[in-house]
């Protein structure tokens, strides 16, 4: 008989296939063509998100070069990455191949980089999705009837406006750690790995800044001091002689921890869509209607 396999067998393999992986998805994006930057940029778009296919959950959609908008007629700069929920998505924003995806379906937004990184440009691109607001302007039927997106329970907001991650994915090892002022996720390569750099805070601020990205709301929203001391740092995965980060598999845990801090998507505010889309179409009788 040959030696049994043990189940720390089974979690070590599973460990080191993250880690050849990683490797590899290294090798790709590494992969040079000076002659074709178009072409090796949009390449590399691809390697991202064939990452992320592969480590969040299957009820996200992931579609690149799409755009952002909300029912306050703001629209975002290209996204280069978009993970979002089909489920509850209205299908009349897309304009040919192109799509305009709500705010309120949005989870995570990714802007992929090479070995350039243009703080004019990516400031404009952050700007525009900061700009981006959700509507509590929702009508849903729940178990216990039917909810506005208004509605409190016990006497409190749980979600009020929520707002996607924001990461940046780039192969410039000059890493700083400025960028993280801007984004909550920075993915470089470093060596043969990836270095994933993440913004401070326990998750309880992250809870907050995720589902309460809107001052105008206030004091009154629910809070979640409960998870006030625990941080992503805790969610890292070392490597057998604990010298060094096994970064994609802590990336995986990291990420969809913070995912499931947002109660995405949203619900969805049919209504305000409705109303500026009119008010676009027919802005007399919108004005008539106010007064």
């Amino acid at each position: 008989m040959g030696n049994q396999v043990t189940s720390a067998d089974i979690i070590k393999n599973i460990a080191d296939n993250y880690v050849q992986l990683e490797k590899s998805i290294v090798s790709q994006l590494r992969l040079s063509c000076d002659n074709h930057y178009v072409t090796i940029g949009s390449f590399r778009e691809e390697i991202w998100q064939s990452l992320f296919e592969k480590i969040v959950p299957r009820k996200f959609s992931i579609e690149r070069s799409v755009f952002i908008i909300d029912s306050h007629k703001n629209v975002s700069k290209e996204v280069d990455l978009a993970i979002f929920d089909e489920q509850y998505t209205p299908y009349i924003f897309n304009h040919g191949s192109i799509k305009y995806i709500p705010i309120e379906a949005v989870a995570v937004v990714v802007q992929c980089k090479s070995d350039k990184l243009d703080s004019k440009n990516i400031d404009k691109w952050v700007k525009s999705i900061k700009k981006l607001k959700t509507s509590q302007q929702s009508i849903v039927r729940m178990y216990s009837g039917v909810v506005c997106g208004t509605d409190k329970i016990e006497g409190e907001l749980t979600q009020t406006s929520t707002r996607p991650i924001r990461i940046l994915c780039h192969i410039n090892e000059t890493t700083t750690k400025s960028w993280i002022d801007d984004f909550d996720i920075v993915i470089s390569v470093e060596d043969n790995h990836l270095k994933t750099v993440m913004a401070e805070g326990c998750l309880s601020d992250w809870y907050e800044k995720l589902n309460h990205a809107d001052s105008k709301y206030g004091e009154n929203i629910k809070k979640a001091d409960s998870i006030s001391n625990i941080t992503l740092d805790k969610y890292k995965i070392k490597s057998s002689d604990e010298s060094k980060e096994v970064s994609l598999m802590s990336l995986v845990f990291q990420l969809n921890q913070l995912l499931m801090l947002i109660n995405n998507p949203i619900l969805f505010p049919h209504l305000a869509y409705v109303e500026m889309i009119n008010g676009v179409l027919n802005p007399k009788t919108s004005k008539d209607l106010e007064h």
